[in-house]
């Protein structure tokens, strides 16, 4: 039997394609269609009947109605974005700053990986849901203690809010951060350990080794954890104009509306993913070599 020759490119890329092929047989058969009707119901008013759904075309109504007639939309869609743009950050610093510490020589860091990851498995969904309304979420330290007024001296109004809105939230930005810590410690783990004895050898000192060579030798696992932060972020139980989204198509059963609403969200994601990935592919070439 003749052996298949294939160039080391077309392996790369075989691998890789083998790897998404089981989500795009899944995305095929169980998302392509609903995301199918959802476009044509986004151009169509729709009316119950006996006899199913009777559609309408109304051309891009909804969209227009979202940005001109809906009270609610660019609000919830302003407040989702800024607490998006404050959130994936901090969860980023916190989530490596903790692999650092994970990743030395410690006794119990098995039982603290598990702590930390801990989190995704419980609160989530319906249970993160429970919690958020109980305010577990919350920090009210900042607040009660009458921090606000005490600094105002020193820090300007917007950015003292600001910054306290953040501090509260760490809660949520440690629940948020177990997948993150867990991918950034498999990115350390493949950072040969020669490379940090050459650079001591070379008088370098931990600040240098690590803007030198761990930051450096993670950027592919930054990305995935931007991205998957941004994705998670703007598909989370407290997302506001999710609920929105999910108000109007089953309690108002405007499925038309809400598949326009859905679709515009949809693409404030994906531009958002797109500069992420616009940002991080000059860093990407040179981790590769390819500069």
């Amino acid at each position: 039997m003749k052996k298949l020759k294939l160039s080391m490119r077309a392996r790369y890329f075989m691998e890789g394609y083998s790897f998404i092929s089981l989500w795009l047989i899944g995305f095929l058969m169980f998302m392509a269609i609903p995301l199918g009707r959802s476009m044509y119901y986004s151009f169509h008013a729709l009316k119950v009947s006996k006899d199913g759904l009777i559609a309408t075309f109304v051309g891009m109504d909804h969209f227009r109605a979202a940005f001109t007639t809906d009270v609610n939309f660019l609000p919830l869609l302003k407040e989702t974005m800024v607490s998006t743009l404050t959130q994936v950050p901090l969860i980023l610093i916190f989530s490596l700053f903790c692999a650092i510490l994970l990743n030395r020589g410690m006794i119990g860091k098995t039982f603290f990986r598990g702590v930390f990851f801990l989190p995704v498995i419980i609160a989530s969904g319906a249970i993160l849901s429970k919690l958020m309304d109980q305010g577990a979420a919350n920090l009210p330290i900042f607040y009660n203690q009458n921090l606000y007024n005490k600094l105002s001296a020193f820090i300007p109004g917007d950015i003292l809010e600001t910054l306290l809105k953040s501090a509260e939230s760490l809660t949520l930005v440690m629940w948020d951060s177990g997948v993150q810590i867990l991918i950034f410690l498999a990115g350390l783990q493949t950072i040969s350990i020669s490379l940090y004895e050459a650079a001591k050898c070379d008088g370098a000192t931990a600040w240098e080794s690590f803007w030198k060579i761990t930051f450096p030798m993670i950027m592919p696992m930054m990305l995935v954890n931007t991205l998957f932060s941004i994705v998670s972020s703007f598909t989370k139980a407290d997302n506001q104009i999710m609920s929105h989204i999910l108000n109007v198509v089953f309690k108002n059963n405007d499925f038309g509306y809400g598949s326009a609403m859905g679709w515009i969200y949809f693409v404030f994601i994906f531009l958002i993913l797109g500069v992420v990935f616009l940002l991080f592919r000059k860093s990407l070439s040179a981790t590769e070599g390819r500069k």
